[in-house]
């Protein structure tokens, strides 16, 4: 199989990409490196099976001359930049809804006709129901990145009503692992290294999380394109289990041995679009026969692992 992936160095993008060089699979990587890394793609780059283009998913041409000859299509390239969405709202448009359709249109320019689509659970904006199933009623929008995602995912559901495509939605929690840059677990230990002794927190710190670690949501992704054989497959990644934003700093904490004193702002919400409780439904992935193997504590110890490992990745946010 050839596959092609938009945001190839990203974090969730360079781990498939190693996963399916590892299978024995081709891979097409396509990324303008705006937030990707050289660094994540060094064991890819020594494959004769891998091609690399530097290109920018509102480059239609570009685009469509990198993806051909590919059977498909893992769409992850996006701005994930939930914080601070109101401050550039064009900037979820065009690089999460008008990518996702130019991306739909190189297919079509290709002949191919399979995609994998990486979602969000922030779709759910603040739902009612708990676990939350992907039939859920949506409520309100609360982020332009969550409704950005949201007008992705139907406009890919048109097209395989329109032009016969197959797709993959993938509904993520938080994920956590190797290659991660950006999220809670970045900043804490970002500001602990900073000041061992002081650690704001944004939010009230009861919010609940879940997250996935990046190796079992791979796992489940390659799973459910096995065994789904529907034209639309949605599915919900993530975990049964949640943490509070405490939990997770005080197991920050407890790994490197610190004892800071914590503040908070914000209230229970740290931020416009933050959602304050966000548990999946993961029986549909979980039916399939998927299960993830970490906890999320294991998670967040194996992140932190990696970024005292790995300090690259910080200077380069300082």
């Amino acid at each position: 199989m050839y596959y092609f992936i938009t945001g190839c160095a990203g974090f969730i993008g360079s781990n498939l990409v190693d996963r399916l060089l590892d299978g024995g699979h081709d891979v097409s990587g396509f990324d303008n490196f705006s937030t990707g890394q050289e660094d994540f793609l060094t064991l890819a780059n020594k494959s004769p099976r891998f091609t690399l283009t530097r290109g920018d998913i509102l480059d239609t041409q570009s685009l469509t001359q990198a993806m051909k000859g590919s059977d498909f299509v893992f769409h992850l390239a996006a701005n994930a930049d939930v914080r601070f969405g109101t401050e550039h709202p064009r900037k979820d448009l065009e690089q999460n809804t008008i990518a996702t359709f130019n991306v739909l249109e190189a297919m079509r320019a290709n002949g191919i006709s399979k995609i994998a689509f990486s979602s969000t659970g922030s779709i759910y904006g603040e739902p009612e129901v708990f676990p939350t199933p992907e039939n859920a009623p949506f409520p309100i929008q609360t982020s332009l990145y969550g409704a950005s995602k949201l007008a992705g995912e139907g406009l890919i559901q048109a097209y395989c009503e329109g032009f016969g495509f197959t797709v993959w939605i993938f509904r993520f929690v938080s994920i956590l692992g190797e290659r991660y840059s950006h999220g809670h677990v970045f900043d804490f230990y970002k500001h602990l290294l900073d000041d061992p002794n002081h650690l704001h927190v944004l939010g009230n710190g009861l919010q609940r999380k879940s997250y996935l670690y990046i190796q079992d949501c791979l796992t489940a992704m390659l799973w459910a394109i096995e065994k789904g054989t529907d034209k639309v497959n949605i599915l919900n990644l993530g975990a049964d289990e949640y943490c509070q934003v405490n939990d997770s700093i005080g197991w920050i904490c407890e790994h490197l041995g610190l004892a800071p004193k914590i503040t908070y702002e914000g209230g229970e919400r740290g931020w416009i679009g933050d959602s304050p409780f966000i548990l999946l439904d993961c029986s549909r992935i979980k039916a399939l026969g998927w299960r993830p193997k970490l906890t999320i504590k294991e998670g967040i110890i194996k992140t932190l692992q990696y970024l005292k490992e790995n300090h690259f990745l910080l200077e380069e946010r300082r």
